[in-house]
């Protein structure tokens, strides 16, 4: 089975880290990283875009686009999709797609970069066994 671990902080505190300071932390996270990649439990990582890059899509028909990350909390996150796009408005299109099929759904659009591009997604382990 899977699991995405959603990392949550206050994003002031992120963006006022110096780059040393940053540089220190990606250093004890890589660590974690190095020992589940070693264990073949770790597949590709991503560090969320700032929130004033994020925008959400909601409402019915062709929706409505709303910058930030700012959901009703009634919806709940259940799950994420990685895309390639050329700019913002061609995510928003990818996400009106999504929503043509599943209308009672919630999109938010942000940017995303990978700290580690290109490391292959390991099989689970209920697959491994099966």
């Amino acid at each position: 089975m899977l699991y995405a671990i959603l990392a949550y902080h206050v994003e002031e505190d992120v963006t006022s880290l110096t780059p040393d300071e940053d540089a220190a932390l990606m250093i004890d996270l890589n660590r974690i990283h190095d020992r589940l990649l070693q264990e073949g439990r770790m597949g590709p990582a991503a560090r969320l875009g700032a929130t004033k890059g994020a925008c959400v899509l909601r409402g019915r028909g062709n929706g409505v686009v709303v910058d930030g990350p700012f959901t009703e909390t009634k919806e709940q996150l259940l799950g994420f999709y990685v895309i390639d796009c050329a700019d913002r408005e061609a995510a928003i299109a990818a996400a009106r797609d999504l929503r043509r099929v599943n209308p009672g759904a919630m999109y938010e659009i942000r940017p995303v970069w990978l700290y580690r591009p290109g490391v292959p997604f390991p099989l689970t382990e209920q697959a491994q066994a099966g």
